[in-house]
């Protein structure tokens, strides 16, 4: 949307969602002040349900955006109505930490992985907080169903991963390996771990370095 696309501040130690919320709108209103620069708040920080969902602000992109924010109910939350000539606008926002997950499928067909990838996703009528798309691995000639998990402690990745394999098997197709991209919280794999262990009344506190950390 600019030159900046979006600034998130996300909660990760001795910090509140609420704690972060207050800090995305200083910061949308320093920005506003300092540099003329139009904010939309998005995802916890949100003015309005629609805004909630990054992808809904963003649709128009850099091009659209001029009369896009000309419209009424997309006036930018900080700003005068117009963009800035050069760096366009941003998105500034609290919001949980977000966690990039794939599941492999031993399938070279993109079109069964969209498939699959559809009925997972929300949108499609899947799991909440769960953003999925085909993706085609050419060089190991499989096929994998990439995902943003967005709320990983509402939508754990091990139902993300167990709907896959549910779905897949309507194709005949098999999971044969899941993979993490960046950072992860750990809460998310012990959620996972405690899952598939079948653990009784487990919690993160009993990770060794959790303890230690604090």
């Amino acid at each position: 949307m600019g030159a900046v696309d979006v600034i998130p501040f996300i909660p990760i130690r001795n910090v509140t969602m609420e704690d972060a919320v207050v800090l995305s709108k200083e910061t949308a209103e320093m920005v506003w002040e300092t540099y003329r620069l139009p904010v939309f708040l998005y995802e916890a920080s949100a003015s309005r349900p629609e805004r909630k969902d990054l992808a809904n602000i963003r649709k128009g992109q850099f091009e659209g955006m001029a009369e896009k924010v000309k419209i009424p109910e997309w006036k930018p939350d900080f700003g005068n109505g117009g963009i800035h000539p050069t760096a366009g606008v941003v998105a500034i926002g609290a919001r949980m930490p977000l966690v990039a997950f794939n599941v492999n499928l031993d399938t070279d067909s993109l079109e069964i992985a969209n498939v699959i990838a559809k009925k997972v996703r929300h949108i499609g009528g899947g799991l909440r907080y769960c953003k999925a798309m085909g993706v085609e691995l050419k060089e190991r000639k499989i096929t994998q169903v990439s995902m943003n998990m967005t709320d990983y402690t509402q939508t754990p990745l091990y139902q993300a991963l167990e709907l896959v394999r549910i779905e897949a098997k309507r194709y005949g197709v098999n999971v044969v390996g899941s993979e993490i991209v960046g950072l992860v919280p750990m809460g998310a794999i012990v959620d996972s771990a405690a899952y598939y262990m079948g653990l009784e009344n487990f919690s993160a506190e009993q990770v060794l370095e959790a303890r230690i950390m604090e």
